[in-house]
């Protein structure tokens, strides 16, 4: 098993924690959608990349609510009742933040790998 470890500095987060987060918040942006929705709507855009279940997905999301992030509005659904997920305004400062951040650290990494000089810092 590879354990990835970070330095500790309060600008270069532990970045793959966060990508769950920045991708339920990418897709809440375009419509509300429920828990299981969300699980395979990151499996099709991704090309099956990346898989997450719902024991990730579903703590995020209330992680998330709890933060005022989003908000769960609850709907019947063909005599079924789902819990609705939508993105706050909070939530879209959080996303554009989340994303900027994921932006820079790829980049770098990217420069990094590729052997081009002068990688901008992580901010």
């Amino acid at each position: 098993m590879y354990c990835l470890q970070m330095a500790a500095r309060p600008t270069n987060p532990n970045f793959m924690n966060g990508v769950p987060e920045l991708l339920i918040l990418h897709l809440l942006q375009h419509s509300e959608m429920y828990g299981y929705e969300l699980v395979q709507a990151i499996r099709d855009r991704t090309g099956e990349s990346i898989a997450l279940g719902e024991g990730v997905v579903y703590p995020v999301l209330h992680n998330l609510e709890h933060d005022g992030a989003v908000t769960a509005k609850r709907k019947p659904v063909n005599g079924r009742s789902r819990i609705y997920y939508s993105l706050t305004p909070a939530g879209l400062h959080r996303l554009a933040g989340l994303a900027a951040n994921w932006t820079t650290l790829t980049t770098a990494i990217q420069t990094l790998l590729t052997g081009e000089p002068h990688a901008q810092p992580l901010s």
